[in-house]
């Protein structure tokens, strides 16, 4: 199911709008310029054609099915939106919005809710609070991030959007080749687990590049890492070392860092290469 993330057959834009300073403007722009050749629908209560794509008043209301959907609205409207995917059959889902996990128990509990939705109806979730995803072989541009990098061999996975924009453009600029950028966000539901798993063998990507602020289930990720890393140089960039860092991530994205020996440890018995910055 997680392939609705790297090539879907068709993709929704939730929150898609005609107002250029809106990020579902951005989205639905992005798709319809990366190349992706599957079908583009957009979602607007207000109906009408947005970027000369027909725009639906719900997702309920798309004719055909919808592999993957991109939601781009506010917080307090994602659940019923979340609910409406459910019961259109659609496989995976990114959520773009702020405002769960990160923003205290409030939030943890609306961020509960999503998860509870995606489970009841057998969806995968990316996010909330992150910035898309994009894949350079299929192609496709499922987030606000201006232009599409040179197709490589290089996958990144980040829980910070912020950095994984700012490699984005760098590639841009530079003119390095990536295959996939996945930005985790608050890792809800799919993590840096389900990620590696996806990437193991994946004759796109020779290298794995994580930047992560806390780890999901450490052993597991170990056994995986260690698994996927045997054929894969796997590169890991761990925030929140210090405490002050740590304080940062905590806020940033809700995740709780975690000792920085335990990491260092892991990190070397997994096979994992270790770097200390972005710019390493």
């Amino acid at each position: 199911m997680l392939e609705a993330f790297y090539c879907p057959t068709s993709v929704a834009v939730i929150g898609a709008s005609s107002d250029e300073t809106k990020l579902g403007h951005a989205v639905l722009k992005n798709l319809l310029e990366c190349g992706y050749e599957g079908g583009i629908h957009a979602v607007n209560p207000k109906g009408g054609e947005i970027l000369g794509v027909e725009a639906y008043p719900s997702i309920t209301d798309i004719p055909g099915e919808v592999d993957l959907a991109v939601i781009v609205i506010p917080e307090r409207f994602v659940a019923s939106a979340l609910e409406e995917c459910g019961e259109k059959g659609v496989n995976g889902v990114v959520v773009i919005t702020a405002g769960f996990r990160e923003v205290g128990s409030e939030g943890l509990k609306k961020e509960k809710e999503l998860i509870e939705i995606v489970e009841r109806y057998d969806m995968r979730m990316l996010g909330p609070n992150c910035l898309g995803v994009i894949d350079t072989i299929c192609p496709l541009n499922a987030t606000f991030a201006r232009g599409m990098p040179e197709r490589g061999e290089i996958a990144m996975m980040s829980q910070s959007g912020a950095l994984l924009l700012a490699v984005h453009d760098w590639a841009l600029g530079e003119g390095v080749g990536f295959s996939r950028f996945v930005s985790l966000g608050n890792k809800a539901d799919i993590d840096e687990i389900d990620m590696l798993k996806l990437w193991d063998d994946d004759p796109h990507t020779k290298v794995i590049i994580a930047y992560l602020e806390g780890i999901t289930d450490g052993p597991e990720f170990m056994k995986i890492a260690e698994h996927v890393g045997s054929e894969t140089p796997i590169i890991a960039i761990k925030a929140g070392t210090s405490d002050a860092g740590a304080r940062a991530v905590s806020s940033h994205t809700g995740t709780l860092a975690g000792s920085e020996r335990a990491y260092e440890a892991a990190f070397k018995q997994a096979g994992i290469t270790r770097a200390d910055s972005v710019e390493e």
